[in-house]
């Protein structure tokens, strides 16, 4: 059965690393956080068809499930949240042309490491190399270019979830899965304390 569901899924592997970059360029490039949250949501559907190729189903859906539970936190946060930290966002150093330009220099990095990395991971797809690479080097370079509270919620998740399919082609304990989930969730709450303590302490 899980053969099954591997054969399945390798055949979108490649879309799903299609999807990754795209979301990823999206969550770094834009400046309206509805764009960046429902990318997130789209990154974990393609970081979930990745995990898949070697974990079973049900638990590359937790993934999938505490992902998006970690977006509709931060919805919710938002929503609840001043209007004051959006326009801190507007004045952020690095438009959005400079941030392309930036990611374009990772994509050149992740090319030349990721046949080195392949071979490193006995087991590992190349696909799962790309998705991961890509992941962990947009993340970074997010938390690099802004401190604003979601953004770098937004970068660590990203970071976190590059981490994931990687890690995915070694091991796939349930309590590791359980784990990985649990610090997916907890960078949402803090994100969202982040974002509502301003309006908290304004209505103190």
């Amino acid at each position: 059965m899980i053969q099954d569901t591997y054969l399945d899924l390798a055949r979108f592997a490649l879309p799903a690393v299609i999807l990754l970059a795209a979301t990823s360029l999206t969550i770094l490039a834009s400046h309206r956080w509805r764009w960046c949250l429902f990318a997130l949501a789209l990154q974990y559907a393609g970081v979930f068809t990745l995990v898949a190729l070697n974990w079973p189903f049900a638990l590359a859906a937790v993934k999938l499930v505490a992902g998006w539970m970690a977006g509709l936190v931060l919805v919710i946060a938002v929503l609840s949240s001043s209007d004051t930290w959006l326009a801190e966002e507007h004045t952020q150093p690095g438009g959005a042309l400079f941030r392309l330009l930036a990611a374009g220099l990772v994509a050149m990095v992740v090319a030349s490491i990721a046949p080195r990395v392949a071979r490193w991971m006995p087991g590992v797809e190349m696909e799962q190399v790309w998705g991961g690479l890509i992941l962990i080097g947009i993340g970074l370079l997010h938390l690099g270019l802004t401190a604003q509270p979601l953004r770098v919620v937004l970068g660590l998740l990203t970071v976190l979830s590059g981490f994931e399919i990687l890690y995915a082609a070694v091991e796939s304990a349930t309590l590791v899965a359980g784990l990985l989930a649990g610090v997916n969730l907890g960078l949402a709450l803090l994100g969202a304390y982040l974002l509502v303590s301003p309006s908290l302490e304004e209505a103190g």
